[in-house]
């Protein structure tokens, strides 16, 4: 099990009944699309700490339920609140799948100017960020977000993208 820092599940939001269970508020990108998942890492005190789940339930909404194996009482798990919970290595989602699809992808802006080619797409904790070379072989890091995308053409592989102005200049 290795720690993956950069798939952020979610927050321990609050201990859920008596029996050592947890409610996860989920990150954004997880809600209604929950990874089968053996262990996860807790964020405690700044450190990564495995934690194996006996159960999980997701009743809906952003909220996930956990219980950890070992964990049988509300006491034991009263100090996980607020604790940062991510995915092992090797889990991976739907999203983040499609996300990926976007590999090779030149981005433009609306003026038609071409930023660049999409080599790789990065789950960071809480924000997808997009790795795009451009033609003089520069790397760029721009956020990956549906506020910024003003539209797709899958089939000629175009994604038109509103940047904040001096984004591309303080890469």
């Amino acid at each position: 099990m290795a720690y993956n820092a950069n798939i952020l599940l979610g927050r321990i939001a609050k201990v859920h009944g008596f029996e050592g269970a947890v409610s996860v508020r989920l990150e954004k990108n997880f809600i209604e699309n929950i990874p089968d998942m053996e262990s996860v890492f807790l964020e405690i005190d700044g450190k990564p700490v495995p934690f194996f789940i006996q159960k999980s339930e997701y009743p809906g909404g952003d909220l996930l339920r956990i219980k950890f194996e070992g964990y049988n009482t509300a006491e034991q798990v009263t100090g996980f609140t607020g604790c940062l919970i991510f995915l092992t290595a090797g889990e991976r989602t739907e999203n983040s799948d499609n996300v990926r699809a976007i590999v090779n992808y030149h981005i433009m802006l609306p003026d038609g100017t071409s930023i660049g080619t999409v080599r790789d797409v990065v789950e960071n904790p809480g924000q997808w960020l997009l790795i795009i070379v451009t033609s003089s072989g520069k790397e760029l890091l721009v956020p990956f977000h549906d506020d910024l995308i003003l539209s797709a053409d899958k089939k000629k592989g175009i994604i038109v993208m509103d940047l904040p102005e001096g984004l591309l200049e303080i890469n």
